[in-house]
């Protein structure tokens, strides 16, 4: 009797643990969808809202850009004034299956130290939702002198894990950089809308640094400039 007893109290604790075993991942999906489901917060963006834009302000982007290039000095672009460039340029269109159900309302810059975060925001059945992706810039030394790589990642989660690599957010969960393949379609089209603001920006400029709340832009090779790729 005893040992019936044992053996009942001993399947029951397994049981528990196995049951625990078993919650922990559902509680930790069912976190992640809340948190995808969930539009990341806006509000800190430069030139968000309808009081953000200041009449008189606005900035021929290329024009700025061009301008730097021939005359060779650095320009510095504030997250207000390019998320209020995109406002007055993108057309932001939605096709596909998707027509009629999926609204792209705007897309927006973070700029922090060392990346930019593009935001797509969108409506989906009439409610918001975001997707975004990290961008940072290396320029690289090769064969043919220096060029400039646009790497499609936020950095590692962690210093002493570096892969994968933080890709962007969906709503406000961080996703890995392969999650970026579901929305890559999106992102190409809207580069393929800025093709001459892109060479400008990214081709033509020796030195590119991203930081809180600024973008500098510099055409200036360094001087001796010898060594390692960099990331700026």
């Amino acid at each position: 009797m005893a040992e019936s007893q044992k053996s009942k109290s001993g399947g029951g604790c397994l049981s528990k643990l196995l049951f625990l075993i078993l919650l922990v991942p559902c509680i930790g999906l069912g976190a992640a969808v809340f948190c995808l489901v969930q539009p990341q917060d806006l509000t800190d963006l430069g030139g968000y809202g309808p009081a953000a834009a200041k009449p008189g302000t606005e900035r021929d982007m290329k024009a700025v850009l061009k301008n730097a290039i021939d005359r060779g000095y650095p320009v510095t672009l504030t997250e207000a004034e390019i998320n209020q460039w995109l406002a007055r340029t993108l057309v932001a269109r939605q096709g596909g299956f998707l027509k009629g159900k999926v609204t792209l309302n705007r897309v927006w810059v973070r700029l922090e130290d060392g990346r930019a975060e593009v935001v797509m925001e969108r409506d989906f059945l009439g409610k918001p939702f975001t997707v975004s992706m990290y961008l940072q810039v290396a320029r690289m030394e090769g064969g043919k002198g220096t060029i400039t790589e646009i790497q499609m990642h936020g950095g590692p989660y962690h210093q002493d894990f570096p892969n994968p690599p933080r890709g962007g957010r969906f709503g406000q969960l961080v996703v890995p950089q392969g999650f970026l393949l579901l929305v890559m379609p999106a992102y190409e089209k809207l580069a393929a809308a800025f093709p001459e603001e892109i060479e400008l920006a990214f081709r033509e400029m020796a030195r590119i640094t991203i930081e809180n709340d600024r973008l500098v832009l510099d055409p200036r090779e360094p001087m001796g400039q010898q060594g390692m790729p960099k990331v700026f």
